[in-house]
């Protein structure tokens, strides 16, 4: 059964911000034991930008939101409902959503916080069309923002070459009949957690000086389990969604993966029987942005005049929990 809303509702605009510093490999060479060509091979990352000392996701997210509005033409004050989607939040509370609510000026919103990991931002895109489809708010920000320096191990080479910092922002209101949102999967598999995890700074395990030494406030990874999890189940949810809505692959305009590792996403793309040009990639400029990655991807898809009206997107996630998911959108613009 298709997980179709009682209403035409989709994307309308879209933003992204990244910070102007460019870490490229060789720089991230000086800092651990790995090489230019090592990285490349295994990622497809060449470079990604970080934020200086003191910025917050808020201020990315933020800033993604602003051109967002500015490219659908409306003010903040519009704006019924904030939803940022962040695993690396400004603070345990207040939410980020709040902190991005008053950068912008969207006086009339309210807003919260979710986290699903890499998916967060697919699970807050399905819960905002949601909102919208009911009647009780007209039009939603859901915002993907995340530093994930702030969590990163500088000396991990593991995980320190995959990460970047970064925002992405679209609004979300009704469109078009038959177009917008036409299905979407989100699932969770909680067993998963052990494989990707930030062990301490929550309530099992709060902060402490011997936390803090152990190194538990930076991303834990077990690289293998992801991987191979993480290219079946979004090649599985993708086919999901277009087998039950009667779309072939081949007709399928942009597949737009979450941007975690270019083996993952070809293998991902490979299954669907997709060819490159048709698979959204902006891993080997800006990396992994968490929460930040679909958005982005869609952003620059549309700027450079890869996405038409009518056009089959398929977005696709896989994040720590394990959570993952799909949607299935016809362009409406």
């Amino acid at each position: 059964m298709t997980r179709s809303l009682t209403h035409s509702v989709g994307i309308t605009a879209t933003g992204q911000f990244y910070p102007e510093r460019i870490v490229t490999n060789k720089d991230i060479a000086a800092m651990v034991d790995t090489t230019d060509e090592w990285i490349t091979t295994r990622t497809g990352i060449h470079q990604r930008r970080w934020v200086e000392p003191g910025v917050g996701s808020s201020d990315l997210g933020a800033a993604a939101l602003k051109m967002a509005l500015a490219n659908r033409g409306v003010g903040a004050d519009t704006l019924d409902a904030i939803v940022a989607c962040t695993v690396t939040p400004d603070m345990m509370f207040p939410c980020t959503a709040a902190l991005i609510q008053d950068k912008v000026g969207a006086s009339k919103a309210y807003g919260f916080d979710l986290n699903a990991a890499c998916s967060s931002f697919l699970f807050g895109l399905s819960t905002a069309a949601a909102m919208v489809a009911s009647g009780a708010v007209q039009r939603v920000a859901v915002v993907g923002c995340d530093v994930m320096t702030s969590i990163m191990n500088p000396q991990d080479r593991n995980t320190v070459v995959l990460f970047g910092d970064g925002a992405g922002a679209v609004i979300v209101e009704r469109v078009e009949e038959g177009y917008g949102i036409l299905d979407f999967e989100n699932r969770v598999d909680g067993s998963g957690a052990p494989y990707l995890c930030m062990p301490a700074g929550g309530s099992r395990k709060p902060a402490s000086a011997e936390t803090v030494a152990a190194g538990e406030h930076y991303i834990h990874q077990q690289g293998q389990e992801v991987f191979k999890n993480a290219v079946r189940e979004m090649a599985e949810v993708s086919r999901l969604m277009l087998d039950r809505n009667g779309v072939d692959p081949k007709d399928l305009g942009l597949f737009i993966p979450h941007q975690a590792n270019h083996r993952i996403m070809e293998a991902a793309a490979k299954r669907l029987e997709l060819p490159a040009e048709r698979m959204a990639n902006n891993i080997t400029q800006y990396a992994n942005t968490t929460s930040a990655t679909l958005p982005t991807a869609l952003h620059q898809s549309l700027e450079a005049g890869k996405v038409k009206k009518g056009d089959y997107i398929v977005f696709a996630a896989f994040g720590a929990g394990f959570t993952w998911g799909g949607m299935l959108m016809k362009w409406a613009y």
